[in-house]
């Protein structure tokens, strides 16, 4: 009896530690998720920030994305990125979800 009794302690001291490391992972990872989505304006946003919100592109990059902007206006489509110099398919694929007009 004092066994089961011993297994039975056991048995619930750790489904209850699971269960509380499995619930405060959750909090920590849903928190890093949102700080993870930063949106970036590309029309009114500064070379500075586009560079810290923008995975791929540095500050030579965000200057190009300025200079565009002044030139041909403010941008229609997110797809119209690719038309400034040095930016294709695959820096808006590491950035979808993170731009916006």
């Amino acid at each position: 009896m004092k066994i089961f009794t011993i297994l039975c302690f056991l048995f619930s001291s750790f489904f209850f530690s699971t269960f509380s490391f499995a619930e405060s992972k959750s909090e920590t990872t849903t928190t890093e998720v949102q700080k993870q989505v930063v949106q970036v304006n590309i029309n009114t946003a500064t070379a500075e920030e586009l560079t810290k919100g923008l995975v791929g592109i540095g500050m030579s990059k965000a200057q190009k994305i300025i200079e565009y902007r002044e030139k041909f206006g403010p941008f229609i489509s997110i797809e119209q990125l690719k038309e400034v110099s040095g930016i294709g398919q695959a820096t808006l694929d590491k950035n979808i979800g993170k731009i916006t007009l």
